[in-house]
Order: structure tokens, then sequence, then C-alpha cells
């Protein structure tokens, strides 16, 4: 043992294990600790999960702002829980992902986040490099207050981008192909999902989006088996389960809710990423076992980036690949290829309802 002082996350990190952890975690995530300065900041590195980002994001966020990226409905995750596996040798671990032809760090990357200057001065500026500094793929909102150029020079572990579907698309197709020029390896385009949705669709948008780029093409918005195989038979190469965020209504479907029965409808034609509620490296592995490919993580990188700039986005992102790895070796997975949906169990309720 060393005579220096833990800093708060290493305390934290050997305290996890104890049963009382749990019910200290609820209580970090209220946004005001007893006793606690009103508006603190709390240091960076005190930080041991992403819920306790949000109380600093609140504090430095206007309150019109906070509420766009505020909590959303996540009860999905409480009814799914893991079958640990003992006595396998995770020595080797590996989050290494391969994802349309091209090799990650994680399966965890930056989800598009429209006009990123209302959270930081320097906009997705400063996102793309705390996701460089992750080494995970950043996705460039439609809506974005930088330059894709800006962009494509400080997003070392890659890009890609998104846009929506409008009107006749004209500008939109230019919008696509500035990024493809800039360097963009994906791009996805969204819809707001609701009901009927594969029926309104403008796939003569996305017919042309398809026609005029080589690269990766995603729909985004997908919460149904029907929309999933209607993408991809018009050329999608993925797809992402998603309710735009939760905006729906909270009576609405959870995107990891429906992803058991588009993974078993698509049956492994696209691959399947996922947005909606993901906060610790956990909720990764659950999407995983669950027939995702991948994770677009986005509140927690935007209190990250409003609260501590790049620094914070990219300790967000850390702090799941590295909680992902944990729950992974205690699953008995030792590389992203072995989890499997034996890993998970879901059940009716939560547990302790």
């Amino acid at each position: 043992m060393n005579g220096g002082a833990l800093t708060r996350r290493e305390a934290v990190a050997r305290f996890a294990a104890l049963p009382a952890f749990s019910s200290l975690l609820r209580a970090q995530r209220a946004p005001q600790l007893r006793g606690e300065p009103p508006g603190r900041i709390a240091p960076l590195d005190e930080l041991v999960n992403t819920h306790e980002f949000e109380p600093s994001a609140r504090r430095k966020l206007a309150s019109a702002v906070y509420e766009t990226v505020a909590e959303t409905a996540r009860d999905g995750f409480d009814r799914i829980t893991f079958r640990p596996r003992m006595m396998v040798n995770t020595l080797a671990l590996d989050l290494t992902t391969e994802l349309f032809g091209r090799s990650m760090f994680a399966p965890i990357l930056v989800g598009p986040i429209a006009r990123q200057k209302q959270f930081h001065a320097d906009g997705e500026a400063a996102m793309a490099a705390g996701a460089a500094g992750a080494k995970a793929v950043m996705a460039l909102a439609d809506r974005s207050d930088v330059p894709v150029e800006r962009i494509a020079e400080r997003a070392a572990a890659g890009f890609w981008g998104q846009v929506y579907m409008s009107g006749d698309g004209a500008a939109a197709l230019a919008r696509v192909r500035r990024m493809t020029a800039a360097g963009c390896s994906a791009v996805v385009v969204t819809v707001n999902p609701g009901p009927g949705t594969g029926r309104r669709l403008n796939w003569g948008f996305f017919k042309r989006v398809r026609d005029a780029v080589s690269a990766p093409l995603i729909l985004k918005g997908v919460m149904d088996a029907e929309l999933a195989h209607a993408a991809v038979e018009r050329g999608a190469d993925g797809i992402v389960v998603s309710n735009h965020g939760g905006r729906s209504g909270a009576a609405a479907a959870q995107p990891i809710g429906v992803l058991p029965a588009i993974a078993g409808a698509l049956a492994g034609r696209a691959p399947i990423l996922i947005d909606g509620g993901f906060r610790r490296g956990g909720d990764v592995l659950k999407a995983l076992a669950l027939g995702a490919s991948a994770v677009l993580v986005c509140r927690p990188a935007v209190w990250g980036l409003a609260a501590y700039g790049a620094a914070g986005a990219r300790t967000a992102i850390e702090l799941m690949q590295t909680e992902l790895a944990r729950d992974m070796a205690m699953c008995g997975a030792v590389n992203i290829a072995a989890i499997r949906p034996e890993h998970v169990r879901i059940h009716r309720r939560a547990p302790g309802e």
C-alpha cells in the first residue's frame, strides 16, 4: 500500500463490490447532495459514472437548454439482468468492434446532437476532441454549429454524418456530399419514428442518398421490424433503433424494449445500432447481448461537454468503456463476438417491483 490518498474515483472503484454501493449511487444521482454548496461543479476526477455528470451539466446550462438533454425514461434497462459466468480467463479482454468494414476501439459511438454551442462555447469541435481522446467515432448532426471540415480535423477515430429526410432533399443531399467530401465514413439518415412511419417515409429521398454515396448508409429512427426490413430491402447497410431521444412521451416504447424483436426479424442481414437511455457500460452490454452491434451515446457525452468541455465528454465515454469491459469480464465474455443472449435475462418487471 502506498501512503498517498486515494481519489474518490479510486475509492469507489474498490468499494464497488459491496452491496451498499447501489444505494450510494442512487444518492449520488440527486441534483444536489446533502451538505454540498449550491451550484458546486464537482472536480472531473471525482466522478465515477455518467449519472454524476447530469447535476453539473444542469448547473451550467440555462433551464430551457438543460430540458433538451434532461434524463429520459430508461426503466426498460432495469428489467434486464446479467447471468454472471465465473472461472473464465478474461486477461485477453478486447473491446474491438468491426463495423461496416472498419475496426473500432469499442462498440460505443457518440451519437448526433444538434446545435452543440448551446451546451459549450466550442460546440462540436470540443465534442470531436473528446470523442477522439476516447478513441470513439463521432456522428455529426445535420444541424451542426461547427463546419464539417473542422470536425474532420479533430475526429481522430473517424466520424459519421447525419441528415434528416425533408422535402425533395436537394439541400440535404448537398450536405451529404459535403460530409463525404470531408471524409465521413458513414451516412445516417434520420426519420422521426411513429405509427405507420414506414408508409410515410420519403423513400425517394433515401434512394437519392443511396445513389449519391458509396459510404455505408444507415437509417435511424427504426422502432419496428417492418421498417427495419423495408430499410434493408431499399439499400440500407444498417439501422439505428431509436425513438428520437425519447420525445414521444413516457408511454412510448423504449428502444431497448423493441430491440430483441427487430434483431430476431433481421436475423443478421444488417448491423443494428441503438440509442436511447444508455448511461452505463452495463446498458451497452445488455444491448449487445440482445442483438445490437454498437450503441450511440448522446446525453452522457453532452453532460460531460456542458460541464467540463472536451475532457468531460472524453471522460464520460471512457467511464462507459471501462464499465463495459468490467461487465463483460463478469459474464465471461472475452471479446465482443463472445457476447450472447444467454448473458442476460429479461424479466416481466424490474427486480424488486
